[in-house]
């Protein structure tokens, strides 16, 4: 009756407004995430601004962003894309995944149906959950909710640099993501850094935040290069999230050599910073948490446990500093998208043999060994070899300059230890 639906509207009132602000909050937070990042990123948004205009998409002078030539006098001068600028890229950016993704078959995932039930206040879901996965709009819905959760988390050039460098499409990518966020519990790590509000300085949280996309993101792009698509998205949470929150709780214990070094010194800026302990480790985990999605693979293929396959990990790269290195791809320069892509293939190949270097030491190694014996048994068995390519790893580590080429001869050399029989 028109009476019960009003006392209905009346009794969601206060939840909905409170949905109407958690909206709006995830919006601010996305443009204070772009506007940290909105200098370093100056290059990525010319090109995705160029695209879009170039297919019709967009009119910059109606829309009042700038050209070509002024967002290149704003990168000489250390600047990128202003906040009203950034909301109006966060707006297209939306509109046009939510076009892409409708248009998939991602809508019809059946993991995603908790999306539309969240969708709708409390009151509607206990007398008509039933009902709601009939719903008319179900798939423009579950879209929308999708697109906001996204692009809030991982910004509005997220999926054009994926996209570029994984040739995945808006779907591969979203399923990715959806896998990649629930994997290292950042809802949860979301929620927790928000409840710091008025508590520690913005950009403390913004940077806690940004270490949450980060992992998300790397993450989203193992996943649509080592999966096929469509991703199957419970079925990847399912293989995933258990065996990554042990290691994600184990970390500080396994971790070694510089890795170890750097989780401490995050550690300590944070806790310095106002940040409790517990949220401050559970930061300062995600830069390594990355190598565990290897990890967990390198597990079930050598019927190891997979914090001895930690252990044996990052032992390995200690011995080979091969945390140096890294720390050398990751300070390379992104002027350009090509040095940005350069930049991640080379951090992603250099993840990949670490992962594979460590299955080789476990398979021709004794299993009751503890993990500094087993890479030190496996360097024995080709010593030449590994000694020659520690001497160039330090040369290369330790110089004064670094460099695209110079990194990447550090790689060939270590990618030169793999064996054979090396899968």
């Amino acid at each position: 009756t028109e009476k019960q639906r009003n006392e209905l509207l009346a009794e969601m009132t206060d939840e909905i407004a409170e949905l109407v602000l958690a909206h709006n909050y995830g919006q601010n937070i996305a443009l204070a995430n772009g506007i940290h990042q909105a200098a370093n990123l100056a290059h990525v948004h010319r090109s995705y601004l160029a695209k879009l205009e170039s297919q019709g998409k967009l009119d910059r002078a109606l829309e009042a962003l700038p050209t070509d030539r002024q967002l290149a006098e704003r990168m000489t001068a250390g600047k990128g894309l202003t906040s009203p600028e950034l909301s109006v890229v966060l707006a297209y950016t939306k509109n046009l995944m939510y076009e892409e993704l409708l248009a998939s078959g991602m809508p019809d995932d059946p993991y995603l149906g908790a999306a539309l039930h969240a969708y709708f206040p409390s009151a509607l879901r206990d007398r008509y959950g039933d009902i709601i996965d009939d719903h008319p709009l179900r798939r423009e819905i579950i879209t929308n909710v999708v697109v906001n959760e996204l692009v809030n988390t991982a910004g509005t050039t997220f999926a054009y640099r994926l996209g570029m460098e994984t040739g995945g499409t808006a779907e591969d990518l979203a399923r990715a993501h959806t896998v990649g966020g629930v994997v290292f519990q950042i809802p949860d790590l979301m929620a927790a850094i928000k409840e710091l509000d008025n508590v520690v300085p913005f950009d403390v949280q913004t940077r806690m935040r940004l270490e949450g996309r980060t992992i998300t993101e790397r993450a989203t792009r193992w996943l649509t290069v080592n999966r096929r698509p469509p991703i199957d998205i419970a079925w990847q949470i399912g293989f995933f999230e258990e065996p990554i929150a042990r290691l994600l709780v184990a970390l500080p214990d396994v971790l070694s050599g510089r890795e170890l070094d750097l989780y401490h010194e995050r550690l300590e800026t944070l806790t310095a910073d106002g940040v409790p302990e517990p949220l401050a480790n559970r930061v300062a985990v995600l830069p390594p948490a990355y190598a565990g999605l290897g990890m967990v693979e390198n597990s079930l293929a050598t019927g190891t446990d997979l914090l001895e396959v930690a252990r044996v990990h990052f032992t390995l790269g200690a011995f080979l500093e091969l945390g140096r290195l890294l720390e050398r791809i990751i300070s390379l320069p992104r002027r350009d998208r090509w040095q940005t892509m350069a930049r991640a293939a080379l951090r992603d190949d250099l993840h990949a043999v670490q992962a594979a270097l460590t299955a080789q030491v476990i398979q021709h190694t004794h299993e009751e060994a503890a993990p500094q014996d087993r890479v030190e048994a496996w360097a024995a068995q080709d010593e030449v070899v590994v000694t020659r390519t520690q001497g160039m790893l330090r040369e290369i580590v330790e110089g004064d300059s670094f460099d695209l080429a110079r990194l990447s001869v550090g790689l060939r050399a270590v990618r030169g230890l793999l064996r054979p029989d090396a899968t």
